[in-house]
């Protein structure tokens, strides 16, 4: 059903903005030239539009008044050519500005929206940077309310002595209810006895996405920010659940990769099937990156070309438009109410995987193997 309302979106996107409406033949005392506001409205560029707000940024906006912006700038930390590091507000190079010959590239397609700088030969080049961007910041962010939120729970327990047949109502059992489910239902059956080793990381991993998830969904500050959209975010969880894999795996099942049971003509002199086995060490990381990636950036994809449908019928007349607005309005609201079921099982699936994944590299020697 995603991929089909995407699909759905994006042609009914392509087919209005490429509507042309009939036209009247010019007399001489009727004039064909459009207002600017019309030539302005004309000009919406939909495709930079979604990339805009599913992008990075080196502010948090906020709102657009008129021509002033309203936006929270961050901390850019750069080290030019020369090995020097600056620090300064991402306001200082906002809107065209430069700093300390630091500047956000605008022109062409190489680096384009990042901080660049030139050298002494006037050619364009990228310094490291590591600053403090919207998606960084949303993780900041996104983690300290998974923290407050797991902290607020255990202080409610901690109140009551830890009284284990307290029980807890409104939103501490809500989460209780979620830590339980996840748990019991998730990372007991596909881990194994040694559960409990994995049960923080995981359980830190699924509340991490959820939230981020959700908040992500939020239009305004302290949400909006596109954090597992970004596949830098999603490539660092899933390379964590690879590290949990691979490095806490027992001696089994590394046997089953190095010298698995297949005959030995698979094995030598040409290691096929080994090579097999640690090709699925490298796709295994690819699927939990690109599968969480993936679905995020298509929600936020889908909800921003919906609202664009008012704006690209605003010129086809009042009926057409008002037509085109309500079903943008009303499959907004639908979309927006899926992504919040997509929210959570993006997140159970991701800690559902991870869980088999280290499940597997868990597994004991068979007692077949032993006779």
């Amino acid at each position: 059903m995603r991929h089909t309302l995407l699909l759905w979106a994006a042609l009914a996107i392509g087919v209005l903005s490429g509507w042309s409406m009939p036209t009247v033949e010019p007399t001489d005392n009727v004039t064909t030239e459009e207002s600017p506001a019309e030539q302005e409205e004309a000009k919406l560029d939909v495709v930079g539009l979604i990339f805009e707000h599913i992008g990075d940024s080196y502010s948090w906006h906020i709102a657009t008044i008129g021509d002033h912006h309203i936006e929270i700038p961050l901390l850019c930390i750069v080290r030019s050519q020369e090995g020097q590091w600056y620090a300064f507000s991402s306001a200082k190079v906002a809107h065209g500005h430069s700093h300390k010959g630091f500047f956000i590239n605008h022109e062409g397609e190489q680096w384009k929206g990042k901080l660049v700088a030139r050298n002494t030969e006037g050619e364009l080049y990228r310094p490291l940077d590591l600053s403090i961007t919207k998606n960084a910041a949303g993780v900041m962010f996104n983690s300290l309310v998974v923290i407050i939120i797991i902290l607020g729970v255990a202080g409610w327990y901690r109140r009551r002595n830890y009284d284990i047949n307290a029980i807890p109502k409104g939103f501490v059992g809500a989460v209780e209810m979620l830590i339980t489910s996840i748990e019991d239902d998730v990372i007991r059956p596909s881990v194994g006895k040694d559960y409990k080793r994995y049960s923080p990381y995981l359980l830190t991993a699924f509340f991490f996405i959820f939230v981020s998830n959700l908040l992500g969904l939020v239009p305004i500050f302290p949400g909006g920010a596109n954090v597992t959209g970004n596949i830098a975010v999603t490539l660092v969880l899933a390379l964590s659940t690879m590290f949990a894999v691979n490095v806490f795996g027992n001696k089994e099942y590394w046997k089953e990769i190095l010298w698995p049971d297949v005959p030995v003509w698979m094995k030598v002199p040409i290691p096929l099937m080994p090579v097999i086995e640690l090709f699925g060490i490298i796709s295994k990381p690819f699927a939990l990156t690109i599968r969480l990636f993936a679905n995020i950036m298509a929600g936020h994809t889908v909800l921003i070309a919906l609202t664009c449908l008012v704006f690209i019928t605003v010129n086809m007349g009042a009926t057409m438009n008002g037509v085109m607005t309500v079903f943008s309005v009303l499959l907004s609201v639908f979309m927006l109410v899926l992504e919040v079921l997509v929210a959570y099982i993006q997140a159970y699936v991701f800690t559902m995987l991870s869980a088999v994944f280290i499940g597997l590299s868990r597994k004991e020697h068979h007692a077949a193997h032993k006779k």
